[in-house]
Protein backbone atom coordinates (compact mmCIF):
# COMPACT_ATOMS: atom_id res chain seq x y z
CA UNK A 1 0.00 0.00 0.00
CA UNK A 2 1.68 3.75 -0.75
CA UNK A 3 2.33 6.02 1.34
CA UNK A 4 0.45 9.56 1.33
CA UNK A 5 2.24 12.53 1.08
CA UNK A 6 0.94 14.77 3.21
CA UNK A 7 -0.63 17.68 1.61
CA UNK A 8 1.99 20.78 3.26
CA UNK A 9 5.08 18.68 1.63
CA UNK A 10 5.96 18.94 -2.41
CA UNK A 11 9.08 17.34 -3.33
CA UNK A 12 11.55 19.51 -5.34
CA UNK A 13 15.07 18.65 -7.33
CA UNK A 14 17.62 20.51 -8.79
CA UNK A 15 16.65 23.56 -6.46
CA UNK A 16 18.52 26.66 -5.62
CA UNK A 17 16.99 27.99 -2.26
CA UNK A 18 16.60 31.40 -1.19
CA UNK A 19 16.23 32.40 2.47
CA UNK A 20 14.94 34.59 4.59
CA UNK A 21 14.18 34.87 8.64
CA UNK A 22 11.51 36.81 9.32
CA UNK A 23 9.21 37.30 12.61
CA UNK A 24 10.92 34.31 14.17
CA UNK A 25 10.57 32.20 11.34
CA UNK A 26 12.47 30.75 8.69
CA UNK A 27 10.85 31.26 5.01
CA UNK A 28 12.27 29.61 2.14
CA UNK A 29 11.50 29.58 -1.56
CA UNK A 30 12.56 27.35 -4.34
CA UNK A 31 14.32 28.56 -7.68
CA UNK A 32 16.61 27.37 -11.01
CA UNK A 33 19.68 27.34 -10.88
CA UNK A 34 21.56 30.64 -11.86
CA UNK A 35 18.36 32.69 -12.26
CA UNK A 36 18.23 34.33 -8.84
CA UNK A 37 21.50 36.03 -9.45
CA UNK A 38 19.85 36.76 -13.48
CA UNK A 39 16.79 38.02 -11.77
CA UNK A 40 18.67 40.03 -9.15
CA UNK A 41 20.36 41.87 -12.08
CA UNK A 42 17.90 42.65 -14.02
CA UNK A 43 18.32 40.39 -16.66
CA UNK A 44 15.43 37.66 -15.67
CA UNK A 45 12.08 39.42 -14.91
CA UNK A 46 9.85 36.77 -15.18
CA UNK A 47 8.95 34.79 -11.98
CA UNK A 48 8.10 32.07 -13.38
CA UNK A 49 11.59 31.38 -15.08
CA UNK A 50 13.07 32.14 -11.79
CA UNK A 51 10.78 29.66 -9.35
CA UNK A 52 10.65 25.85 -9.83
CA UNK A 53 7.10 26.71 -7.95
CA UNK A 54 5.26 29.56 -7.00
CA UNK A 55 4.76 28.52 -3.11
CA UNK A 56 6.46 29.95 0.11
CA UNK A 57 8.35 27.00 2.31
CA UNK A 58 9.16 26.96 5.54
CA UNK A 59 11.94 23.95 4.69
CA UNK A 60 12.43 23.31 0.50
CA UNK A 61 14.46 20.24 1.31
CA UNK A 62 11.80 18.72 3.28
CA UNK A 63 9.11 19.74 1.06
CA UNK A 64 6.97 21.81 3.89
CA UNK A 65 4.73 24.31 2.86
CA UNK A 66 4.60 27.69 4.94
CA UNK A 67 1.03 28.45 6.90
CA UNK A 68 -0.97 30.95 5.50
CA UNK A 69 -0.59 32.24 9.07
CA UNK A 70 2.94 32.46 9.46
CA UNK A 71 3.25 34.29 6.07
CA UNK A 72 0.38 37.26 6.86
CA UNK A 73 2.17 37.31 10.92
CA UNK A 74 5.58 38.01 9.09
CA UNK A 75 4.43 39.48 5.84
CA UNK A 76 1.31 41.94 6.83
CA UNK A 77 0.49 40.31 3.46
CA UNK A 78 -1.77 37.67 1.77
CA UNK A 79 -0.48 38.96 -1.55
CA UNK A 80 2.26 35.46 -2.55
CA UNK A 81 3.63 37.20 -5.28
CA UNK A 82 4.94 40.52 -3.26
CA UNK A 83 6.12 37.95 -0.52
CA UNK A 84 8.10 36.00 -2.89
CA UNK A 85 9.21 38.92 -4.36
CA UNK A 86 10.61 40.53 -0.73
CA UNK A 87 12.14 36.93 -0.44
CA UNK A 88 14.22 36.93 -3.40
CA UNK A 89 14.88 40.57 -2.77
CA UNK A 90 15.86 40.37 0.58
CA UNK A 91 17.12 36.45 1.22
CA UNK A 92 20.20 34.82 1.28
CA UNK A 93 21.13 32.39 -1.57
CA UNK A 94 21.61 29.00 0.13
CA UNK A 95 24.81 27.05 -1.70
CA UNK A 96 27.49 24.92 -0.84
CA UNK A 97 30.95 26.06 0.13
CA UNK A 98 31.91 24.69 -3.45
CA UNK A 99 29.75 26.31 -5.49
CA UNK A 100 30.13 29.49 -3.06
CA UNK A 101 33.93 30.21 -3.49
CA UNK A 102 33.01 29.59 -7.96
CA UNK A 103 30.54 32.09 -7.38
CA UNK A 104 32.49 35.10 -5.53
CA UNK A 105 35.11 34.52 -8.35
CA UNK A 106 32.95 34.65 -10.93
CA UNK A 107 30.96 37.82 -9.52
CA UNK A 108 34.69 39.21 -8.37
CA UNK A 109 36.02 38.78 -12.33
CA UNK A 110 32.60 40.55 -13.43
CA UNK A 111 33.06 43.47 -11.02
CA UNK A 112 36.78 43.91 -12.21
CA UNK A 113 35.45 43.63 -15.75
CA UNK A 114 32.65 46.33 -15.18
CA UNK A 115 35.14 48.87 -13.71
CA UNK A 116 37.81 47.96 -16.48
CA UNK A 117 34.87 49.20 -18.82
CA UNK A 118 33.85 51.95 -17.34
CA UNK A 119 37.08 53.81 -16.14
CA UNK A 120 40.62 54.92 -17.31
CA UNK A 121 43.56 56.44 -16.27
CA UNK A 122 42.91 59.61 -16.11
CA UNK A 123 46.94 60.33 -16.53
CA UNK A 124 47.43 58.84 -19.60
CA UNK A 125 43.41 58.50 -20.92
CA UNK A 126 43.63 54.92 -21.22
CA UNK A 127 41.66 52.04 -19.99
CA UNK A 128 43.14 49.30 -17.63
CA UNK A 129 42.93 45.62 -18.60
CA UNK A 130 40.58 43.68 -16.60
CA UNK A 131 43.95 41.49 -14.80
CA UNK A 132 45.25 44.79 -13.31
CA UNK A 133 41.65 45.98 -12.03
CA UNK A 134 41.58 42.31 -10.51
CA UNK A 135 45.32 43.01 -8.77
CA UNK A 136 44.09 46.48 -7.31
CA UNK A 137 40.83 45.43 -6.05
CA UNK A 138 42.94 42.46 -3.97
CA UNK A 139 45.08 45.27 -2.37
CA UNK A 140 41.84 46.84 -1.18
CA UNK A 141 40.43 43.82 -0.22
CA UNK A 142 37.00 44.21 -1.70
CA UNK A 143 34.35 42.31 -0.32
CA UNK A 144 32.15 40.71 -2.73
CA UNK A 145 28.81 40.08 -1.49
CA UNK A 146 26.97 37.05 -3.56
CA UNK A 147 23.19 39.01 -2.84
CA UNK A 148 23.91 42.29 -4.17
CA UNK A 149 23.97 42.82 -7.97
CA UNK A 150 27.62 43.47 -9.30
CA UNK A 151 27.03 46.73 -10.94
CA UNK A 152 26.15 48.33 -7.72
CA UNK A 153 29.39 46.48 -6.29
CA UNK A 154 31.46 47.36 -9.23
CA UNK A 155 30.58 51.23 -8.73
CA UNK A 156 31.51 50.94 -4.91
CA UNK A 157 34.49 49.40 -6.23
CA UNK A 158 35.62 52.29 -8.18
CA UNK A 159 34.83 54.83 -5.04
CA UNK A 160 36.60 52.52 -2.77
CA UNK A 161 39.84 52.53 -5.59
CA UNK A 162 39.44 56.30 -5.76
CA UNK A 163 39.35 56.59 -2.13
CA UNK A 164 42.59 54.26 -0.79
CA UNK A 165 44.57 55.79 -4.11
CA UNK A 166 45.96 52.50 -4.79
CA UNK A 167 45.76 53.61 -8.62
CA UNK A 168 45.22 56.59 -10.12
CA UNK A 169 41.35 55.83 -11.68
CA UNK A 170 38.32 57.60 -12.69
CA UNK A 171 35.29 57.32 -14.81
CA UNK A 172 35.73 57.29 -18.40
CA UNK A 173 33.74 60.54 -19.78
CA UNK A 174 30.90 60.00 -21.88
CA UNK A 175 31.14 61.85 -25.53
CA UNK A 176 28.03 63.59 -26.64
CA UNK A 177 26.26 65.34 -29.81
CA UNK A 178 23.44 66.86 -28.27
CA UNK A 179 20.86 69.01 -30.84
CA UNK A 180 18.47 71.68 -29.78
CA UNK A 181 16.40 74.12 -32.77
CA UNK A 182 18.19 77.38 -32.64
CA UNK A 183 15.96 79.43 -30.58
CA UNK A 184 15.46 81.70 -27.56
CA UNK A 185 14.84 78.54 -25.07
CA UNK A 186 18.15 76.72 -26.33
CA UNK A 187 20.30 79.50 -25.19
CA UNK A 188 18.93 79.81 -22.24
CA UNK A 189 19.31 76.00 -21.62
CA UNK A 190 23.03 76.01 -22.85
CA UNK A 191 23.74 78.43 -19.61
CA UNK A 192 22.15 75.28 -17.62
CA UNK A 193 24.19 72.63 -19.31
CA UNK A 194 27.74 74.52 -19.66
CA UNK A 195 28.84 73.98 -15.66
CA UNK A 196 28.03 70.21 -16.62
CA UNK A 197 30.22 69.78 -19.99
CA UNK A 198 34.00 68.79 -19.40
CA UNK A 199 34.96 70.04 -22.33
CA UNK A 200 33.22 71.04 -25.86
CA UNK A 201 35.17 69.30 -29.03
CA UNK A 202 32.89 71.35 -31.80
CA UNK A 203 30.03 73.93 -31.80
CA UNK A 204 27.65 75.18 -34.40
CA UNK A 205 25.09 77.94 -34.71
CA UNK A 206 23.57 77.14 -38.34
CA UNK A 207 20.11 75.84 -38.94
CA UNK A 208 20.13 74.08 -35.34
CA UNK A 209 22.58 74.17 -32.59
CA UNK A 210 24.57 71.39 -32.40
CA UNK A 211 27.59 70.59 -29.38
CA UNK A 212 30.12 67.84 -29.48
CA UNK A 213 30.93 67.59 -25.94
CA UNK A 214 32.78 64.97 -23.08
CA UNK A 215 30.89 65.01 -19.82
CA UNK A 216 31.63 63.07 -16.55
CA UNK A 217 28.53 60.08 -16.67
CA UNK A 218 26.40 61.33 -13.38
CA UNK A 219 25.81 64.78 -15.49
CA UNK A 220 23.93 62.54 -18.41
CA UNK A 221 20.78 62.11 -16.36
CA UNK A 222 20.80 66.40 -15.53
CA UNK A 223 21.10 66.96 -18.95
CA UNK A 224 18.78 64.89 -20.33
CA UNK A 225 15.95 66.47 -18.19
CA UNK A 226 17.05 70.31 -18.99
CA UNK A 227 16.85 68.92 -22.23
CA UNK A 228 13.22 67.76 -21.62
CA UNK A 229 12.05 70.63 -19.57
CA UNK A 230 13.46 73.89 -21.48
CA UNK A 231 13.16 72.47 -25.01
CA UNK A 232 10.31 70.63 -24.16
CA UNK A 233 11.66 67.14 -25.93
CA UNK A 234 12.77 68.68 -28.97
CA UNK A 235 16.33 68.51 -28.50
CA UNK A 236 18.08 65.28 -28.56
CA UNK A 237 21.57 63.57 -27.30
CA UNK A 238 22.88 61.13 -29.32
CA UNK A 239 25.80 59.19 -27.70
CA UNK A 240 28.86 58.52 -29.59
CA UNK A 241 31.37 56.69 -27.66
CA UNK A 242 31.60 55.65 -23.51
CA UNK A 243 35.01 57.08 -23.16
CA UNK A 244 37.15 60.04 -24.03
CA UNK A 245 40.78 57.54 -25.52
CA UNK A 246 42.28 59.55 -28.37
CA UNK A 247 42.44 58.14 -31.34
CA UNK A 248 44.87 55.34 -31.48
CA UNK A 249 44.65 54.40 -27.89
CA UNK A 250 43.32 51.34 -26.77
CA UNK A 251 39.32 50.66 -27.34
CA UNK A 252 36.79 49.57 -24.84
Amino acid sequence: MPINQPSNQIKLTNVSTVRLKKGGKRFEIACYKNKVMEWRNGVETDLDEVLQIKNVFSNVSKGQVASQGDLQKAFKSEDLSKIIEEILKKGELQVSEKERSHQIDNIYREIATIVAEKCVNPNTKRPYTVTMIEKALGEIHLSVNVNKNTKSQALDAIKQLQEKKVIPISRAQMRLRITMPNSKETKKAKEKLTPLIASIEDENWDNEYELICLIDPGQYRTIGDILEKDIKGKGQIELLSLNDTSEGDIKF
